[in-house]
């Protein structure tokens, strides 16, 4: 793996229950600024990592990912209504 690819699984590795960053987010903690879309390939080929716990910058969770993430959040205490994760203080860095 290359240093940004351990960085990406390291810090997700380490993302709390119910703890939730965007794939912005992200990429800006491991240094590589509008790297989004590179955080969701390295989630997408390791397996093991709580990917759920990441999500497009808008809160919507993809329409494709929903079924199955939606209620991995909602058992971590999520708020996710209408495929939308509702803010909350302890839900970001």
């Amino acid at each position: 793996m290359t240093p940004f690819q351990q960085a990406v699984v390291e810090l997700v590795r380490h993302l709390a229950p119910g703890e939730v960053l965007t794939y912005a987010d992200v990429a800006a903690e491991v240094g590589r600024p509008g790297s989004a879309q590179a955080v969701a390939n390295v989630l997408r080929r390791v397996p093991g990592l709580p990917w759920w716990r990441v999500v497009p910058s808008t809160g919507r969770l993809y329409r494709t990912h929903a079924p199955v993430q939606a209620p991995l959040l909602r058992a971590e205490g999520v708020d996710v209504d209408d495929r939308r994760v509702r803010p909350s203080h302890d839900q970001s860095r």
